[in-house]
């Protein structure tokens, strides 16, 4: 378990001095609680022995053990598939697929429990808002998750933006950007330091509400974001999974669709006529 799930786990068993330097840690996380404790103590407006009973509350010998473990957390968010083949657990080769099929119906299971149902909404709520404009991007490999949903997105509701992977193609699109669209950003470990200045630049400049999906070690994209998707991408290889993220991509497609059916009725047999390019219907059935 994270610092961070442990907070939230004691959050209510706190007092609302400890509730306040929680907050702060988990809206700068892991940053927040990366300084002195002198420090953390003016920014939360209460004492160091307050922050001191804080850590021992939820289960730190001192701040110095609290810290070690936010930075054990830095480092598990920057380990490659060379650092990670040294941990690796295959099992049997001749069950290994389905022992694999396993992990990750165990790391869904886990995303159900981790993700709230409320969060999931509100999320939906901005998606589904065809008021607002929709602007997409992710990193090497989750990249290819944001243009999934741009792809679906474009077929059920106009104004989808997926943002081109050179940033010298980004001004266009961030010029777009208004303060009610949405900016949706995938980052998993190893964190890319672009997408995380492109989101403190458009947070500051922009202001749109700033979605992001990524794991529990937290890119640091998190810091600028409104919405955070912590998901589980460990499967005990030399390889992350992104299985989660394809889910929670899939489930997120599936209601915005529903959100408003009429319309989207409408636009998914536009874009087929269009697509197909078909005088009528005898193409159909063709792919």
């Amino acid at each position: 378990m994270t610092v961070r799930e442990t907070i939230r786990r004691e959050m209510a068993q706190l007092t609302a001095s400890e509730r306040k330097i929680g907050n702060v840690v988990l809206a700068d996380y892991p940053f927040g609680a990366l300084q002195t404790i002198q420090e953390l103590a003016e920014r939360t407006g209460v004492s160091a022995p307050s922050i001191t009973r804080f850590v021992s509350k939820i289960g730190f010998a001192g701040y110095q053990e609290f810290q070690r473990q936010l930075i054990t957390e830095l480092r598990e968010g920057r380990r490659s598939p060379l650092d990670l083949k040294a941990t690796e657990r295959l099992g049997n080769r001749n069950t290994f697929l389905a022992d694999y099929v396993r992990r990750t119906g165990e790391r869904l299971a886990e995303m159900a429990g981790a993700v709230p149902q409320e969060q999931f909404d509100r999320i939906l709520a901005l998606v589904a808002d065809p008021a607002r404009s929709v602007f997409l991007l992710g990193g090497r490999i989750s990249d290819s998750i944001a243009a999934l949903l741009a792809v679906h997105l474009k077929q059920i509701r106009p104004k989808v933006h997926q943002l081109p992977p050179n940033p010298e193609h980004w001004p266009d699109h961030l010029l777009q950007i208004r303060k009610q669209d949405v900016l949706i950003l995938f980052d998993f470990r190893r964190y890319q330091q672009d997408l995380a200045k492109l989101a403190e630049m458009v947070a500051a400049k922009r202001q749109p509400s700033i979605v992001l999906i990524t794991d529990k070690w937290m890119s640091p994209i998190a810091r600028h974001s409104d919405h955070v998707v912590a998901l589980p991408i460990e499967i005990e290889t030399a390889w992350d999974t992104v299985i989660c993220a394809i889910a929670f991509v899939e489930a997120l497609i599936v209601k915005v669709s529903e959100a408003d059916w009429p319309a989207t009725k409408k636009r998914l047999e536009a874009w087929d006529e269009l697509r197909l390019g078909r005088p009528g219907r005898a193409m159909e059935d063709k792919p």
